[in-house]
Formats: structure tokens, C-alpha cells, sequence
């Protein structure tokens, strides 16, 4: 029962409790002098039934606090799925409706941590069986160690390197340190750099690049800048066949840069679109070459820093990943 759950004020409610336990105290008084009762029994009556109804009242504005000491100490044992009944319009109200708002973001932080744990044990666990693998038919000589097998247990270790760099930056993303050094970059001489980069993985892929001004530039990070490409990059490559062409584009929009990396792959879903820059996800199967599932969820963040944002665009064939970066008055100009 929370008769008092319409008024917005926790003063008003003690008032409204003090002058019903008076009032109540006043009648039982006044209908025991009409019965003639005596004062000795009307006094204890009129305290016992005000008692009463101040109990019955005085519950429903404390029970949302002891379902919070509850809930706080459920919270306390690992579950955050308790919730608290917020439906007075009072203090005690707008605490209980902060606390469930506090309980769901603690729920789904934990949600994400457990995720965490588990995505990056699976993760390790593949590169690092493959490269023990390798490394016991070394030992007992089921293998010789010509350049074939090294270079297996060289791509597991490259592979254990770029998840551990990229769960390195994953922990500056979630504590916030994030400092942007911006310079201006001729795009088309940088993106060339970039794909050169890539291009010596031994995937049997090329690469063409298009930028329209040829004169393009933009004030940006380079390290930052380039990681994202390099991310790009990287997961256009390990989706696209064999003999396919990755295209980086790039090209003035209104008051943006419009930077897209394209692939001759399988693309990816309409339904998937939204998920795959969250952590540990992917959006097709690679070539063998696995990915950490990281580097869309980086690239999205270095794309933010800069005051951009990253989509899947749609396309003809394969998968477009579109980077929009902002654009200032000197490169305007």
C-alpha cells in the first residue's frame, strides 16, 4: 500500500502522515467522550490506532528503501539483476529510479566484462594451441624445421601480437586516455604508404588507390590516422578472394572527407551492419587468416576521437567501409 505515492515531496508526506495520525487520535477522542469512555481507555486506544495507521502510511514511503538495501546487498554477491518499485513522484522516487538506472549499467558492464574474459581466452587459446602444435613436431622431429613450418609458427605469433597491441588499445579506449597530436596529411601520398604497408602480407590480393583532389588534405593524428587504415586495411584484406582488388578511396564531401576501404568479398549483412564494430565481432568468415574481431571496434574509436564516425556503406559487391572525418576552414580553403 503507497496511499502517499502521488505527492511530489517527501516533506508533504510527513505532513500529510502527522495530521492523519492527529486527526485519527482527535476522533477515536472525541466518539469515546460521546460513548462515555474513560479517559484512561481512550488515550490508549486513540495512541494504539494512531500507531496503526501511521505503520500502514509510513511503510509505503520506506519500502523502496529497504528493497535498495536489499537489492545493494544482492549487488554485493555478484547479481545485478534486482530492481527497486519506483513509483512514488518524491525524493525517495527519483533515488529509487537512479538506482535502477545504476543497477542496469552495473549489470551490463559485468555482462561486457564476463564477454571480455571469455572472447579473449578463445582468442588466445586458438593462436597459441596452433603455435604449440608447431613447436612439439619441432621437438620431436615430426616436422623438420624448414621455411614452411617456421612460417606457420611465425603467423601464430604474429597473429598472438596483434591481439595483444590491440587489447592494449581496447584498455586506453575503456580508461579514456586518448591524446590527439593533429597535423596536416596529404592523403594521397599517406594512403599510398598504407597500402604498402599492406601489401607485404603475403595474401595474394592488390590494392588501387583513388583520391579526388589529388591535392586532398586533412588535419588529423598520423598514428592515430594510420592505425585506423591499417585496421581497415587489414580485415578488406583477410575477407577478400584470391586475385581480388581492395580500393581505397578518398574525397571531399560539404564539410567532410569521405574515406572508404572496399573489398571483393562477401560483404556483410543488413542485419550485422550495426554489430560488427562491437568488440570481438565479424562480420563474414576470412580466408584462414583470422582476426582478432578488434580492429572494426578500434577503428571506430579512432574515428570518433577525431570527430568522425565509420558505417557500413552499401555496395555493389563486396563490403564498403565508409570513414567520415571532419574538415577544417584551412583545408576548405
Amino acid at each position: 500500500m503507497r496511499p502517499l505515492d502521488r505527492f511530489g515531496s517527501i516533506k508533504i508526506k510527513l505532513g500529510m502522515l502527522v495530521a492523519v495520525t492527529i486527526t485519527v487520535a482527535a476522533s477515536l477522542s472525541v466518539a469515546g467522550i460521546g460513548l462515555g469512555l474513560s479517559p484512561w481507555l481512550q488515550i490508549p486506544l486513540a495512541v494504539v490506532v494512531a500507531l496503526i495507521v501511521t505503520q500502514l502510511l509510513a511503510r509505503g514511503m520506506t519500502s523502496p528503501l529497504r528493497e535498495m538495501t536489499a537489492a545493494a546487498q544482492a549487488m554485493a554477491r555478484g547479481d545485478y539483476s534486482r530492481r527497486v518499485t519506483a513509483t512514488s513522484r518524491d525524493e525517495v522516487g527519483e533515488l529509487a529510479r537512479a538506482f535502477n538506472t545504476m543497477a542496469s549499467d552495473l549489470e551490463t558492464v559485468d555482462q561486457q566484462r564476463r564477454e571480455l574474459v571469455a572472447n579473449v581466452s578463445h582468442e588466445l587459446r586458438t593462436p597459441v594451441s596452433a603455435l604449440r602444435a608447431v613447436l612439439e613436431n619441432l621437438v620431436d622431429g615430426v616436422s623438420p624445421p624448414d621455411p614452411a613450418t617456421m612460417q606457420a609458427a611465425l603467423s601464430q605469433t604474429e597473429r598472438l601480437s596483434r591481439l595483444i597491441g590491440d587489447l592494449l588499445d581496447l584498455s586506453r579506449v575503456d580508461a579514456g586516455i586518448a591524446p590527439l597530436e593533429t597535423e596536416p596529411i596529404d592523403v594521397e601520398p599517406f594512403l599510398r604508404a598504407a597500402v604498402k604497408e599492406a601489401g607485404v602480407s603475403e595474401r595474394p590480393i592488390g590494392y588501387r588507390v583513388d583520391v579526388r583532389p589529388a591535392n586532398l588534405r586533412i588535419h588529423a593524428d598520423r598514428g592515430r590516422l594510420h592505425q585506423l587504415v591499417a585496421n581497415l586495411l587489414d580485415n578488406a584484406g583477410r575477407h577478400s578472394p584470391e586475385d581480388g582488388t581492395v580500393t581505397v578511396r578518398a574525397q571531399p564531401e560539404g564539410d567532410t572527407v569521405l574515406l572508404d576501404v572496399i573489398d571483393e568479398g562477401p560483404g556483410i549483412a543488413l542485419d550485422r551492419r550495426n554489430t560488427v564494430f562491437e568488440r570481438f565481432t565479424t562480420g563474414a568468415d576470412s580466408n584462414g587468416d583470422g582476426g582478432t574481431g578488434l580492429g572494426l571496434a578500434i577503428a571506430r574509436w579512432i574515428a570518433d576521437l577525431h570527430g568522425g564516425s565509420i558505417a557500413v556503406a552499401d555496395a555493389d559487391r563486396g563490403c564498403q567501409i565508409r570513414v567520415t572525418l571532419p574538415m577544417t576552414d584551412e583545408e576548405h580553403r
